[in-house]
């Protein structure tokens, strides 16, 4: 999706960042992982799929990624050294264009446990309400994830399905006008930069 290709969200703990293809190398390495492998339903990829992904990612009008990076290390350091995880929307179905099915990964194990997560996705939920019309949001977690299942939960999320064969957890939050009030309160202290203006001046100091 390419209205937020120029788009820095910038928390306290966490940075979203548009997905670009210099995060390609980190996000390939991390999905080696057969822990991540199995968290996230993925299969692994060759280097040169992972490029062509990316491309999707940034052109297809059904999905919205953002990198999340370590806010205290970034932007003083190249994103790839600050690459904590990532968090999707997926808007897929075509009878309901205002809902929204929201991933997150923290592919670092150093920051899991740290309300980084929590963070990014919120951060996330703000932008698709605010910016993509988004009403309703589902998360599908696999039953084994309790951790996710609980932050969630925490979220205001409520278990609506089961799915044995697949051993996943489907919650929903339905945005009513409370729960949108909420959701800017909770991201008030977040703010929206432009990514080409941050990044410009780091790389003239490296020409």
């Amino acid at each position: 999706m390419k209205i937020n290709e120029n788009t820095v969200l910038q928390g306290k703990r966490a940075t979203l960042v548009p997905y670009t293809s210099a995060h390609v190398p980190r996000y390939h390495e991390w999905m080696q992982s057969e822990e991540l492998q199995r968290l996230t339903a993925s299969e692994p990829l060759s280097l040169e799929q992972e490029y062509e992904m990316q491309c999707s990612w940034r052109d297809d009008t059904d999905k919205c990624t953002f990198i999340v990076l370590d806010t205290e290390r970034w932007p003083g350091q190249a994103d790839e050294d600050c690459m904590v995880g990532d968090v999707n929307l997926f808007l897929t179905d075509p009878e309901d264009p205002a809902l929204a099915e929201i991933e997150i990964m923290i592919a670092e194990p150093s920051y899991r446990g740290r309300g980084f997560g929590k963070e990014a996705t919120l951060m996330m939920m703000s932008y698709g309400v605010r910016n993509l019309g988004i009403t309703a949001f589902e998360a599908k977690i696999g039953q084994e994830n309790k951790v996710s299942i609980c932050m969630f939960k925490k979220l205001h999320f409520k278990e609506v399905a089961v799915n044995s064969v697949f051993q996943e957890v489907t919650l929903r939050l339905d945005v009513s006008d409370q729960e949108r009030r909420w959701l800017l309160e909770q991201t008030n202290h977040v703010k929206e930069r432009s990514y080409i203006e941050l990044k410009l001046p780091a790389e003239v100091l490296e020409t």
